[in-house]
């Protein structure tokens, strides 16, 4: 990828608009790692994303943007250190079936969604992506301190369980890793995902995200909801629902120990920590420990 010299805000869009041959900037969101505008390319309306100095995260997204070459995922048109431009899906987001009342409706397109990136061959090499073992670190650390503190808790048995998922892999793909109702958007192509995290591992991974999701506390936090939902993806992407509800655990108690982190520094943090243990707690009576 060029490098390009750092600049402030305006002038990086200015750069970009004049080297990428883009126009009409609109801002759409700003995020923690990128401003986000709608730009035009010829007669397109593409997103052009700025990212913020020393952002490894996207740079990740991007390469798997680039594996997964438009199979269920926005296309990424071209990118740099600094910057991405990529397709636009100006549909309305999944949750918005949810909203409507279409719950089963919206699990069964990201179904559809996970097998189209998952469709892709997984190749030599993975290079600038992240796997799983690494990915789970902050979960295998908080463990270790509540082990050293003879603190036997949700994130020491979590950890036991996602060490053992992780020591026989099964069906290994380059992963979306962060697979949601609102990172999914209708587009002219179909429904397709975006934001991903740039990780590979175990396919099932995927799933883990939408049983914590929509942020709707009667869905989430559903006990019925929760095992119909993951038999919903079971079925429709032959994965051992088992092992759906294992990796959700694990992902449900990695997300927790993220924000215990950030405690004290985030006003949202301990609201975020106790909505992903419930989904844990739901979950843990129904796996082997």
């Amino acid at each position: 990828m060029e490098r390009i010299p750092i600049m402030n805000d305006r002038a990086r869009l200015s750069h970009y608009l004049s080297a990428w041959r883009l126009s009409n900037p609109q801002l759409l969101t700003q995020t923690m790692t990128s401003h986000i505008y709608t730009v035009t390319q010829g007669t397109e309306t593409v997103i052009l994303k700025l990212l913020s100095a020393s952002e490894t995260e996207e740079q990740r997204g991007a390469a798997s943007l680039r594996y997964f070459a438009g199979h269920g995922v926005v296309r990424l048109l071209r990118s740099d250190e600094n910057a991405h431009l990529m397709e636009y899906a100006s549909g309305d987001e999944l949750v918005t079936l949810v909203q409507r009342g279409e719950d089963e409706a919206a699990t069964r397109i990201i179904a559809q969604v996970i097998q189209q990136i998952h469709s892709v061959p997984l190749s030599a090499s993975v290079e600038g992506l992240l796997g799983l073992d690494e990915w789970f670190g902050e979960l295998f650390n908080k463990a270790e301190r509540d082990k050293l503190d003879g603190i036997y808790s949700i994130y020491v048995r979590s950890a036991s369980i996602t060490k053992r998922l992780l020591a026989d892999p099964r069906d290994v793909r380059v992963l979306h890793g962060d697979i949601h109702h609102r990172n999914i958007r209708q587009s002219p192509r179909g429904w397709l995902a975006f934001d991903p995290k740039g990780l590979f591992g175990e396919r099932t991974y995927d799933c883990a995200n939408t049983l914590c999701n929509p942020p709707i506390p009667k869905l989430v936090h559903n006990e019925r909801r929760l095992l119909s939902t993951a038999s919903i993806l079971a079925d429709a992407l032959s994965i051992d629902l088992s092992r759906i509800l294992e990796f959700t655990y694990a992902y449900a108690c990695l997300n927790a120990s993220q924000w215990v982190l950030r405690l004290g520094k985030d006003d949202i943090a301990e609201e975020l920590i106790q909505w992903h243990l419930k989904v844990a707690e739901i979950i843990e009576p129904h796996i082997h420990l």
